[in-house]
């Protein structure tokens, strides 16, 4: 849902010009990027010296260095996590890779010290990304609001300050300050940040508006019912908080098993070097025993059976435009089983565009003509329906002719005089008087039959006399009707649509891309209940969507994907991906390769598990001698992660978009 957020376009709380501040977390804020930015540094400058045969004390120092500025962090969070009686996979992480420096492989145990500190910083800046997003929003709501006394004067106060049944003056250009009611006044407030509406709200004595909207030409007064603490905005940066800390992250598959297989792993160790030593066997054999055991057992190629696949699965889907946040968001879209899709901004291009130019009988103009007229009476104005007018005559190629007398009234429309004609454009209801006029009733008539197919009508007028109508929608994506059809064969269910657009419009769009589950009317907290539901009875909801409106439903889901191009700060932050290019073909293409890297990890962990259990066997049952060992190790790290390289071609995009292209 394209917003004036994401355009760049928010006001500052205090008033029309300013620019609301941008919070946003640097990398090198964060303790854990520093730590593992500088253990790479070390790791790259010690790595050329070792392989160019320098001295040891050349680069045995860098590594040493790495293994401390990598690995204190991580092992602190394992030794905290051991007083709590629990053993992670970060502390047998640090212990193999101190075990492979104790038997000469350096440069293995500091790479795998990196990595793992590099992974925990990525976590780090993302939470941190996020945590600034959602603090962002709130700068939509504007600081302070202008309230109106009982003697009638006004006074500027902290919007915290007002209270229920205080009257607030919100001018034109100005951000609601507070939740209420209109009493006196008429505008167009755009509210796509709460509801993702394409278009702005006619507002008059008796609707409602939302604090953070953004009014238009007119001048309202409004009676405040909801407390700031209260407010819709307020409540989606709630749902986004709580969503995002009460989800349950999902695991990749070693780490679902790490507690078994870590104490295992400790337990054996323990007793292959022991049990020895009680029968009588020399310290130093039994000593080198274990640690041969813990290199051949240590889980590194079954870490790499599971990364590798996911890890070139994001690459690939970056380079066609889709950013998966994390390996763990890469397995968990294979999972998907349900899809829910936003309307505006995500099967819509989000732009109002005329799509009927019909101009009245007996009127003596044709399409050309009639949006000529209109074209130029709106080109003054700012309104988005204006714009959408005037460019439609710009791409049919049309000279706009000049005008003069220029007028607009806010929920009406516009007048103006061209070729000394008065040219009225505005909303049916406002223009059309209801007389027995025959041009009346042909353009009412006209009007209805749009708004039924779910377009917004606009009447053009010339000296008083309707002459045609237009039809104004947003337009529907190219790749919208293929998409959901790919997503349906992918999941084996029909995806839903979660707008909060009004039901006609939105039931128009369902029937024209094949979705039948249409929940229109939607705020923020209605959607997150439509996905909650979904949740509850067993399903894995995919969210897509595009506006501050839907973050707290793609962080309430199991995946959330957001549209890029025009998606808000908040829904970027808080998605689990973003499709860069706005693609939106691209979703089942990523599933699909999320599913295929999920069976390719699960090729590796077999793989893996071979090897590391034929080496134990050797070395328990016999005598492996450790280069061997070392060698088997290594080189089943190198089988799987060459296994899971295979995602990076191209062909391995190209087959998992190959279901997408076969329903276009």
């Amino acid at each position: 849902m394209s917003s004036t957020l994401t355009e760049h376009q928010t006001r500052a709380a205090g008033g029309p010009g300013a620019v609301a501040p941008r919070r946003r977390t640097r990398v090198l804020a964060l303790a854990e990027a520093r730590w593992a930015g500088a253990a790479l540094v070390l790791f790259l400058i010690a790595l050329p010296l070792q392989l160019t045969g320098a001295p040891a004390w050349a680069w045995g120092p860098l590594y040493a260095l790495a293994y401390v500025t990598g690995g204190w962090d991580p092992g602190w969070a394992g030794l905290q996590a051991l007083r709590d009686k629990t053993l992670d996979v970060d502390l047998l992480m640090i212990v193999a890779a101190i075990g492979a420096a104790a038997i000469g492989q350096v440069m293995d145990g500091a790479l795998l010290i990196v990595i793992f500190a590099t992974s925990g910083a990525l976590e780090a800046l993302a939470t941190a990304r996020t945590q600034d997003a959602v603090r962002g929003l709130l700068d939509l709501a504007p600081t302070t609001a202008t309230r109106l006394t009982d003697d009638g004067s006004e006074e500027t106060v902290a919007t915290a300050e007002l209270a229920v049944g205080d009257t607030i003056l919100v001018r034109p250009g100005e951000r609601v300050g507070a939740d209420g009611r209109v009493l006196d006044g008429a505008s167009e407030v755009d509210q796509a940040t709460i509801t993702g509406e394409p278009l702005p709200v006619a507002k008059e004595t008796g609707d409602e508006v939302f604090a953070g909207t953004l009014n238009g030409t007119g001048a309202l007064r409004v009676k405040v019912e909801r407390d700031a603490s209260d407010s819709v905005i307020a409540r989606i940066v709630a749902m986004v908080e709580e969503a995002s800390e009460t989800k349950a992250p999902t695991q990749l598959f070693i780490e679902k098993v790490e507690q078994r297989y870590s104490l295992g792993m400790v337990f054996a160790t323990l007793a292959v070097f022991l049990v020895p030593l009680g029968f009588g066997a020399d310290l130093t054999g039994s000593l080198l025993r274990a640690m041969t055991f813990m290199i051949v057992a240590s889980p590194c190629a079954v870490v790499l059976a599971t990364m590798p696949p996911l890890l070139s699965a994001i690459a690939n889907a970056g380079r066609h435009g889709v950013l998966v946040k994390s390996a763990v968001v890469m397995e968990r879209l294979g999972q998907v089983d349900t899809v829910a899709l936003d309307k505006t901004g995500t099967l819509t291009e989000g732009t109002p565009r005329v799509t009927d130019i019909r101009p009245l009988a007996g009127s003596g103009l044709d399409e050309d003509a009639l949006l000529t007229l209109a074209a130029a009476a709106e080109h003054p104005s700012e309104h988005p329906l204006a714009r959408a007018v005037v460019d439609a005559a710009r791409t049919r190629g049309l000279d706009i002719p000049d005008m003069q007398d220029f007028t607009s009234a806010p929920g009406i429309g516009v007048t103006a005089t061209v070729d000394r004609r008065t040219i009225g454009v505005g909303a049916p209801a406002r223009l059309l008087d209801g007389t027995g006029d025959a041009a009346v009733a042909r353009a009412a008539v006209v009007a209805a039959e749009l708004e039924d197919g779910g377009r917004t009508a606009v009447v053009v007028q010339r000296d008083g006399a309707p002459v045609g109508v237009l039809g104004i929608a947003d337009r529907l994506r190219p790749d919208a009707t293929a998409t959901v059809a790919a997503l349906t064969t992918l999941t084996g269910t029909a995806p839903m649509l979660l707008t909060g657009d009004n039901p006609r419009a939105a039931a128009r769009l369902g029937s024209e891309v094949g979705i039948t589950a249409v929940h229109a009317g939607l705020l923020p907290q209605d959607k997150v209940t439509a996905v909650q539901e979904q949740e509850k009875a067993g399903r894995k909801v995919l969210v897509i969507g595009d506006g501050v409106n839907d973050a707290p439903a793609l962080a309430a889901a199991h995946t959330g994907i957001a549209m890029g191009r025009a998606g808000s700060d908040l829904a970027l932050e808080t998605a689990d991906a973003v499709i860069v290019r706005d693609e939106l073909a691209t979703v089942p293409t990523v599933i699909a390769l999320s599913r295929a890297a999920r069976r390719l990890v699960l090729q590796n962990l077999i793989i893996a598990g071979v090897f590391i259990s034929a080496l134990v066997i050797w070395d328990l049952v016999g005598n492996l001698p450790l280069p061997l060992g070392v060698l088997g190790h290594e080189g089943s790290t190198v089988i799987v992660g060459l296994n899971g390289l295979r995602l990076l071609r191209d062909a391995a995009w190209n087959r998992a978009a190959a279901p997408a292209r076969d329903n276009r």
